[in-house]
């Protein structure tokens, strides 16, 4: 097959996703990439780093180590490591929906996004929650975030919500909708013909039987036996402080938490440089790196790079199945 065509965003341009990007390109990949950002950014970030950098237009063939293809988002100013700066909110938005727009005319088979900083984004007078609902309103599309490493795959019911408003959010159709799009990308995007998906309770210990809650008899339960009666494989709800021993892991090809910090801590904690952040259910894979900017780290030399190559092995692993069985 053809090399996997991903576009490539860096995200923050004061963070470390210009300097990965970089690094990125001094490695054989075998993929035809597109960077989507500032060329200032790079080659400031190549500038600190030592590194060579040689930028050609899109679509021009990239053959030696240190080439980027890039299609340029200018930034409102110039970018500084370590200082956000809001005025260059629009081009961070500007450059994932530009390069989402590219997957979703087919111009790109995948899609990898770097770090962004929320508040940065926000300031800058744009309403910004996360990328996985920016690109899900683009598409139009019920999506799920998963989050995953060779351990463990981690998807969620619930993202970014306070604590306070998670249990109203647990609905029934929420949680089937999560357990659909979850299946699907199972079978679809990992090749896995019969998947078994664990599925965690809202409360302590599961509920213990109604006593310490009522949303996995009023909620879950129902859910689960209804799509098990259409085949499904659901494991649960099962108390999460024990879904996640290796025993119990190894019987699961995914686990589906209630909300963002009940299985997210256990994911880092066994493989957080190796973790990757999926979008299930868009027309097009989207990976992310499962770390923020880390702003003291720009510009530095010290940003670890083994979570966007990750990201970009997935998305083009990713991408490479869904044309086979095109």
């Amino acid at each position: 097959m053809p090399p996997v065509r991903l576009a490539l965003v860096p995200g923050e341009p004061a963070g470390v996703g210009p300097e990965l990007c970089v690094r990125l390109a001094q490695q054989p990949h075998g993929h035809q990439l597109t960077v989507f950002a500032d060329p200032r950014s790079l080659r400031a970030a190549a500038e600190a780093l030592s590194l060579p950098l040689t930028i050609v237009a899109p679509g021009q063939s990239v053959h030696r180590a240190g080439e980027l293809a890039v299609v340029e988002i200018p930034s409102a100013t110039v970018p500084v490591f370590g200082e956000p700066d809001p005025d260059n909110a629009p081009a961070v938005i500007g450059a994932l929906l530009k390069a989402a727009e590219g997957c979703l005319r087919g111009d790109f088979d995948g899609l990898v996004t770097g770090p962004v900083h929320k508040a940065a984004i926000n300031e800058g007078g744009i309403a910004y929650t996360g990328t996985t609902e920016l690109l899900a309103q683009q598409a139009g599309r019920d999506v799920v975030m998963m989050l995953a490493n060779d351990i463990v795959r981690v998807a969620l019911v619930t993202t970014h919500l306070p604590l306070r408003a998670v249990a109203d959010a647990i609905t029934p159709l929420s949680v089937e909708r999560t357990l659909r799009v979850t299946h699907a990308a199972l079978h679809r995007d990992f090749g896995i013909a019969d998947p078994v998906v664990a599925v965690l309770g809202l409360n302590p210990h599961a509920g213990e039987g109604g006593h310490l809650g009522g949303e996995e008899i009023e909620v879950i339960e129902p859910v689960l036996a209804a799509l098990r009666a259409e085949g499904m494989q659901l494991v649960g709800p099962l108390p999460a402080d024990t879904a996640f021993l290796p025993g119990k892991l190894r019987g699961f090809d995914a686990v589906v938490a209630m909300y963002h910090d009940q299985g997210l801590p256990v994911l880092k904690y066994s493989g957080f440089e190796q973790a990757v952040n999926l979008t299930l259910g868009l027309p097009y894979p989207r990976v992310a790196v499962d770390h923020g900017t880390a702003l003291d780290l720009a510009g530095r030399g010290l940003a670890n790079p083994s979570s966007l190559i990750a990201a970009v092995d997935t998305c083009a692993r990713i991408a490479t199945l869904r044309m086979r069985r095109a």
